[in-house]
């Protein structure tokens, strides 16, 4: 068993569990008294408002499934079972395939970077030093901080799915082993030799 892959497992599971519990706690703080997180259309400069209960409820609904599946990723893999690792490979897929989504529409769309900086409220740190920038030196820059991410969590969802690989090529090795010794045990069936005419 490659332990190393079953480390990062373990502690990727953990570190996601923790996550998602701060995240789940601001959540609750933040719908237990609306007015110490609200902010209001003026303070983020549109005419929308941030979170509503709605959405608040869908984010709790979330960090708690995200919760269950790091969860029972990381007590499985301790405990060296593939069913519940699959949960939480579907999850790295699904936030690999988003990330490169955004990755992509960087090159294909270099304004939508200058836009989303503009409509950034007034007071928000560095804005006038970040719109000085060159679009194209910033894209740039964007590009290669997405593809450094994209490679760890790519980097990371191959240490799960070689975890899972080697967890079921031991569970198979071992009910391999176990019928081999079953058959060995077993008194071998003795025909009665054919009949001459």
């Amino acid at each position: 068993m490659d332990t190393y892959r079953l480390l990062c497992t373990i502690l990727l599971g953990v570190w996601y569990l923790i996550l998602n519990a701060v995240v789940l706690l601001i959540l609750l703080s933040a719908l237990a008294d609306p007015d110490y997180h609200h902010f209001s259309s003026s303070d983020l400069g549109g005419d929308f408002e941030f979170m509503d209960d709605a959405n608040m409820c869908i984010a709790i609904v979330i960090s708690v499934l995200m919760i269950l599946i790091c969860a029972m990723v990381t007590y499985r893999a301790y405990k060296q079972y593939t069913a519940w690792i699959i949960p939480f490979f579907c999850y790295q897929i699904f936030d690999f395939s988003l990330n490169t989504l955004v990755a992509v529409t960087i090159p294909v769309y270099p304004n939508s970077i200058q836009e989303y900086i503009q409509q950034l409220p007034p007071d928000f740190p560095y804005k006038d030093d970040i719109m000085s920038v060159n679009p194209t030196c910033s894209v740039l820059v964007i590009l290669l901080f997405t593809s450094i991410i994209l490679a760890f969590k790519g980097y990371l969802i191959s240490c799960v799915w070689n975890c899972y690989r080697n967890i079921n090529n031991l569970r198979y090795a071992d009910d391999t082993t176990l019928m081999a010794e079953n058959a060995e045990a077993e008194t071998p069936i003795l025909w009665p030799p054919p009949v001459k005419s």
